[in-house]
């Protein structure tokens, strides 16, 4: 078997693209703190990272409206069904539509609750809320904007998620700096700039997706009733992923909270290492997607060769953009600290814990892959079950701490993606052998 098939080639190919548009995120991060660190007053920082938090935590509960829309996207796909692609837009984009105008509606109140919750200095608070009032204003173009993003990968447009993700962040860093620092408007500022990409980022979003609606010969007739169908599976889905997220989102808040137990520069040596953690992430996870939407394709053709030859492109190239970020992290991991922190008692920290950073892209790379199999195959249950079994195994490794400390906080991490990789991979391996991973649900 060659090591760069056509199939390896396909899957670079949606890859590459969302690898790059995906650095373009942490990067957005890196210029909000920048923009705002750089104000006469250290509560500013405080309250857009309190805020940013609260937003990420909530928006990303809500994460089911691009995954759960892939899978079912490159489903219909592979079956070459308009309506089903149809359907795979109207009833997700609506529920997103509906829920980011219920967040506006309910802001005040969460806001509170939410800041309740985190507690901490007053004037950092206030901030914080000055943020959140605003940027909880497009929710309903973010959250649409997840389903956009989703529909496109389903139907493997690689361009358009590309341009999505660069054009919306590049703005916001745009607006971010003239709101700021140009028109002095501060918090409110970064929020507006937010808002206002969103909603741009939204408009192309749909201009795009109108484009490939007349290439696959959806008509405005299908999409007016598109909104029925089978809505109890779609909820069912989101329900099982939101599920999922919200216990992914449990197992790395801990990772901090148990940090700050051990005191404030673990921390902060954590914050350094997690962003090298996230980097890794990122760029695993264009890969995530690209298995999405084209083992999502062969499920909906349920054509059983291009599932494996799918799987084994993605062990292949994946696991070789793994072993480099190991490689990097073990040759240049020193100097990467010394980049992202000057002070020299956080570096020789850094150091002692640099070593889990190598181990962890080799750990991880495979539960992202098995993730985009099962998002491919709309098999929500089996994932939430997933990372039940690894929230528990996360959860027992933490009783190390007293005895390991911070190593065993990173040990945790590292049997947390393990036991994610191994328990998709046991249900994976058990359907095959079974013939029971094409499941007989119609795609009418």
């Amino acid at each position: 078997m060659r090591f760069f098939s056509t199939t390896d080639k396909a899957l670079w190919r949606l890859a590459l693209p969302m690898i790059f548009s995906n650095i373009t995120v942490p990067l957005l991060g890196l210029v909000d703190t920048a923009v705002i660190g750089h104000l006469d007053s250290p509560v500013y920082l405080g309250g857009v990272a309190i805020g940013a938090t609260a937003t990420s935590f909530l928006f990303m509960l809500l994460l089911f409206l691009r995954m759960s829309t892939t899978g079912l996207t490159a489903q219909a796909f592979g079956a070459n069904n308009p309506a089903a692609l149809a359907r795979a837009l109207v009833q997700p984009l609506l529920m997103a539509l509906v829920a980011g105008a219920a967040i506006i509606v309910l802001r005040y109140p969460l806001i509170t609750l939410a800041l309740n919750i985190v507690g901490g200095n007053e004037q950092v608070l206030v901030q914080a809320q000055r943020f959140l009032e605003i940027r909880w204003l497009s929710a309903p173009a973010s959250l649409a904007n997840l389903v956009l993003l989703g529909w496109l990968l389903g139907v493997q447009y690689a361009r358009a998620p590309v341009i999505l993700l660069i054009v919306g962040n590049v703005l916001n860093i745009v607006l971010d700096l003239w709101l700021v620092m140009g028109l002095h408007m501060n918090v409110q500022g970064a929020a507006w700039a937010t808002v206002i990409s969103e909603y741009v980022t939204f408009i192309i979003g749909l201009l795009m997706v109108k484009k490939v609606l007349g290439m696959r010969g959806i008509n405005f007739g299908m999409l007016k009733t598109a909104w029925r169908g089978n809505i109890r599976r779609l909820l069912a889905l989101n329900r099982d992923i939101m599920l999922r997220s919200l216990l992914l989102q449990l197992c790395f808040a801990s990772v901090t909270i148990f940090g700050a137990r051990l005191g404030s520069e673990v921390v902060a040596v954590n914050a350094v290492l997690m962003t090298l953690l996230t980097f890794t992430a990122y760029a695993l996870d264009g890969f995530a997607y690209a298995v999405e939407a084209h083992s999502g394709q062969a499920y909906g053709a349920r054509n059983g060769s291009r599932l494996l030859d799918v799987w084994q492109a993605a062990c292949r190239q994946a696991g070789l953009v793994a072993l480099s970020f190991a490689v990097v992290y073990a040759l240049f991991g020193e100097n990467i600290v010394a980049m992202l922190t000057s002070l020299p008692t956080l570096q020789q920290q850094a150091d002692r814990y640099l070593h889990w950073q190598i181990v962890l892209p080799i750990v991880g790379v495979w539960c992202y892959l098995l993730d985009g199999m099962f998002i491919g195959a709309t098999r929500g249950a089996e994932m939430r079950n997933s990372m039940a079994i690894a929230a528990a195994g996360f959860g027992l490794t933490l009783l190390s701490v007293p005895y390991f400390g911070n190593h065993g906080l990173w040990l945790a991490v590292a049997v947390f993606l393990a036991l994610r990789g191994l328990s998709l991979g046991w249900i994976w391996r058990r359907h095959w052998r079974h013939n029971t991973w094409f499941r007989s649900e119609s795609h009418s």
